[in-house]
């Protein structure tokens, strides 16, 4: 942690020339923010208003909410009015593309096939990797992908983020994920109770439901898989995307979004219990430690731009089209470099 002494925002700022061990992508982003927020105090212009779509239920965002009471938004010269989205995926992107909202975040393993679909909506910035895990019944003997075999593993929807993340891991592995495995669906916050019964011998699902269900359940569950660990450890889970329109007319604009999330996740990463404390208003259940907790298990150093974000969209839309999630015509090299899109160039 920094020193009291100097404010949370110098702490972040002053930091970052030692961060040359991160992404290149990430690094050069965080090196132009400084020459960014230089020059818009030197304008005289109004800032920009945007109007960005996240989901305030979401812990995993909170770099959202501390950019716009931190003043990363406004340093960036930026006027963001923050739209609680509760509907779809598909909902979120048709919104961007139609100009009802200029940006929005959300998780990669969600926005890949609807982007194929044709919304004119680009990736431009990451906030973190991690988030999405499994936890396994030791009742019913499941401490390990492999016990998996045969069970029944449970869900909060069919095309639930840590469904997809899952079956592709273990399709990976040499599962056959529609017959080695059953996928059924419960409430989110049912889930442990249909262990309980038998029903399911395994859960696969994102934080904080996950934790709340370890935490209530002592010694039920051992984890079992995690998207911050292994070759998904230094990956991507929730990205930042624009509206096509936005980046083709107002590339300043967008780079000064990306700047901010940039800015606001590193703040998250080196001030978890600041992060927890802003963000805890929009969830007033989990206590501030427990939400420090959960930051902390993230990885906010992780949020790739320019290149280095195109070859993970490239990663994730291989593992997808191998999974048969993507269309067997769609080229994912192709579909990579359609979908992203280097404001900061």
């Amino acid at each position: 942690m920094k020193k009291n002494s100097i404010s949370p925002e110098s702490n972040v700022l002053s930091s970052w020339s030692r961060r040359d061990v991160l992404r290149a992508g990430a690094a050069a982003a965080l090196v132009g923010a400084g020459g960014t927020l230089a020059s818009r105090n030197a304008w005289s212009a109004p800032p920009r208003k945007l109007t960005f779509a996240w989901s305030a239920i979401s812990f995993c965002l909170s770099p959202v909410v501390v950019a716009q009471e931190r003043g990363f938004f406004e340093k960036n010269g930026l006027d963001v009015e923050l739209l609680n989205w509760g509907g779809s995926t598909d909902q979120l992107l048709e919104a961007l593309a139609t100009g009802k909202a200029d940006v929005g975040v959300g998780l990669i393993h969600r926005w890949l096939k609807p982007l194929e679909a044709g919304f004119d909506v680009k990736i431009v910035g990451a906030a973190h990797g991690g988030c999405l895990r499994m936890v396994g019944s030791n009742q019913a003997g499941v401490k390990d992908l492999n016990s998996l075999k045969g069970k029944v593993i449970g869900v909060s929807d069919q095309n639930s983020p840590a469904k997809n993340f899952f079956a592709i891991h273990l399709a990976k592995k040499g599962f056959n994920v529609e017959k080695d495995v059953e996928w059924r669906v419960y409430p989110a916050d049912l889930l442990d109770v249909a262990v309980k019964k038998g029903e399911i011998q395994a859960i696969a699902d994102g934080d904080p439901n996950i934790f709340l269900i370890e935490k209530r359940n002592k010694g039920v569950f051992t984890e079992i898989g995690n998207s911050a660990i292994g070759e998904y450890k230094d990956k991507i889970c929730c990205i930042l995307g624009a509206r096509g329109d936005l980046v083709r007319n107002d590339k300043p604009a967008a780079a000064a979004v990306v700047r901010s999330i940039l800015q606001a996740s590193e703040y998250v990463a080196e001030n978890p219990n600041e992060a927890a404390k802003i963000y805890s208003k929009y969830s007033p259940k989990v206590p501030v430690e427990d939400l420090r907790a959960l930051l902390t298990s993230l990885t906010y150093h992780n949020h790739p731009t320019g290149k280095p974000l195109r070859d993970e969209v490239e990663f994730f839309a291989r593992d997808f089209h191998t999974a048969g999630v993507l269309k067997k015509s769609t080229d994912p090299v192709k579909l990579a470099n359609h979908v992203t899109f280097d404001p900061l160039a």
